[in-house]
């Protein structure tokens, strides 16, 4: 029985009203009327359901996806502005006890090189991180309780904040780890993380158990109520997402929607970014072995409308994507990426080789971040590496108030131009340095609140004199 707001996975997320929701969008995929007055009612910034976002995804109208493909555009611009938020992942640890068959991490890969990074090793990779530039990690690690305890995450967090080296420093730490227990939520949300990530995988109980045969992370119910249980525990951010390539896209793009709305109406909130990545290769696993890959014009229509649907929630792609992708799906609504990533453990001092190979997936952008910083500038965006929100107190509900009334462009866009500004004096080549200088001079005058311009204008001579983390 389909409900909302109940606490268990498989009302909240109600394979019926999925399968109902589908039949629906189907029937109605070239209900012209139906599906302009959608597009026409979304252009509100209110967002879309579940059932009027499917309808949107499974229409072949051609003239009707140019029209959203506009309104995606238009409702990226004035929410995000051309703001992207950078960041990177750290993969503290490969040691994991789930038997996933998409993910090189499982139990029976015996030919992947286990390794798990000691504190001292967690301070190399941070300081290489912060000699690229980046302010923002989202740590990564198997599930295994032995090699990878809550205890293990916690002090390596606390090794991350501690660290400042010459000018740098990692202000945000978001974690994606495994599902876990509203106690050890409490502690990390003590540790001072950022966002919680978790990713569902698939939301079809079915496949979500076949794809997940032996572990912790069978448990469906378990794995899809970690929200709620992180949102308990007073962890206000939290980031979910799906894999797409798992199983039929349209039923996960659904089942997306579902538990955004489940957060907002059991929690208050809904969730602060949506990621969408796509299977890719690795060691053990082969795509061509999971049969619901999904085509790039499909991937930007998901995009598209999931931008319509839920307007005020960030969206993340990572390095999986090329450059081609990214740089068409920035304009459709994705507000922040990866750059400079390495998905192996201990990738960032240690390039790794053949046979040492930790890597969870194949990265499919291999630029480093400053070449990725100044690809966005002449794109014409700002790269962002902001973390003011979270540090302010701006998070939860809070955060969503604010983007809603408008009034977090005030904040968003003086502080991306400052942190831009750090980037450019502290770690940047001469051309970025050159074209991002361009931006900032151009987008510091667009700045309406003229006692924010002149604060924001008196900061930036402050950075060039070695001041640095300015913030609103």
């Amino acid at each position: 029985m389909y409900n909302v707001k109940s606490k268990i996975a498989t009302e909240f997320i109600d394979d019926q009203e999925i399968r109902e929701t589908l039949a629906y969008a189907k029937e109605n995929k070239n209900n012209r009327e139906l599906i302009s007055s959608l597009i026409e009612r979304a252009k509100d910034c209110k967002g879309l359901t579940h059932r009027e976002a499917a309808v949107l995804l499974e229409c072949d109208l051609e003239d009707e996806n140019e029209k959203m493909y506009k309104l995606a555009k238009e409702i990226k611009q004035k929410f995000y502005g051309n703001r992207i938020v950078m960041f990177a992942p750290l993969y503290l640890s490969n040691y994991c006890v789930n038997g996933c068959v998409y993910c090189p991490y499982h139990y029976k890969n015996k030919h992947i090189a286990r390794k798990k990074l000691t504190q001292e090793e967690i301070r190399k990779e941070t300081i290489a991180l912060q000699d690229m530039g980046h302010k923002r990690l989202a740590l990564e690690a198997g599930e295994d309780p032995v090699n990878n305890p809550i205890e293990y995450i916690l002090e390596s967090i606390k090794t991350i904040y501690s660290i400042k080296h010459k000018n740098g420093e990692i202000r945000r730490v978001n974690v994606n780890i495994a599902a876990t227990t509203v106690e050890n939520y409490k502690k990390l949300k003590d540790a001072g993380i950022g966002t919680y990530i978790l990713f569902q995988e698939t939301y079809n109980k079915k496949s979500y158990e076949e794809l997940h045969p032996t572990g912790p992370k069978h448990d469906y119910a378990y794995h899809t109520e970690a929200m709620d249980r992180a949102m308990e525990a007073g962890i206000d951010d939290v980031g979910i997402g799906v894999l797409f390539g798992l199983n039929m896209y349209k039923y996960d793009f659904v089942g997306l929607l579902m538990h955004a709305e489940h957060l907002e109406a059991a929690m208050g909130v809904g969730p602060h970014t949506i990621s969408v990545p796509r299977i890719r290769p690795a060691d053990d696993i082969d795509p061509d072995n999971f049969s619901n890959a999904i085509s790039e014009e499909i991937f930007e229509k998901i995009v598209a409308v999931l931008r319509i649907a839920v307007p005020y929630t960030g969206m993340i792609v990572s390095t999986r994507e090329s450059q081609k992708t990214r740089e068409r799906i920035l304009e459709l609504g994705v507000s922040q990426i990866s750059g400079g990533s390495s998905t192996s453990v201990g990738g960032y001092v240690e390039k790794e080789t053949d046979e040492d190979n930790s890597a969870q997936f194949e990265v499919n952008d291999n630029r480093t971040l400053d070449e990725i910083v100044n690809w966005l500038l002449k794109l014409g965006y700002i790269p962002s590496f902001c973390t003011a929100c979270y540090r302010e107190g701006r998070t939860g509900d809070r955060f969503m108030s604010l983007v809603k009334s408008g009034q977090i462009a005030n904040c968003c866009q003086p502080n991306a131009l400052m942190t831009l500004k750090e980037y450019l004096e502290d770690y940047a080549s001469g051309e970025t340095k050159e074209n991002g200088e361009t931006v900032i001079a151009k987008e510091v005058e667009k700045i309406p609140n003229e006692k924010v311009k002149t604060i924001v204008k008196e900061h930036l001579v402050d950075m060039k004199k070695g001041k640095r983390d300015f913030r609103f």
